[in-house]
């Protein structure tokens, strides 16, 4: 692998995390993973299903470069893993997400998330 293909960024896994609170509001935050690299990115906001698929994702090409290509959230729908968690389970989802990266701390996670649904 050169230079260039180590500096890139290639999801491996999307998650699409839909926060289910005491009120009829859902919060959607979408995780990108890049196994490989180690890479992780994040977008969230959206209280409506409608608005996050009109979302385009910005990727940028490089780590540390300025080019950035984008694709519509709708087309990454199909890929990636949906998850619908409770306040307790997002706030684990998180830290996780913002801990240094452990492939076995993701693996137990997701083992956690299926065994509940």
């Amino acid at each position: 692998m050169n230079r260039r293909q180590r500096n890139k960024i290639v999801p491996n896994v999307w998650i699409i995390a839909a926060k289910r609170s005491d009120t009829a509001h859902n919060y959607l935050a979408l995780y990108a993973i890049d196994w490989k690299r180690g890479a992780r990115l994040s977008w969230e906001g959206w209280t409506r299903y409608e608005d996050f698929l009109q979302f385009r994702v910005p990727l940028k090409r490089k780590v540390a470069g300025r080019a950035n290509s984008s694709q519509p959230a709708a087309k990454i729908v199909k890929k990636a893993l949906f998850l619908h968690l409770n306040e307790a389970q997002y706030k684990e989802l998180e830290q996780l997400f913002y801990q240094p990266f452990s492939r076995k701390r993701w693996k137990v996670f997701f083992r956690s998330i299926s065994r509940l649904h």
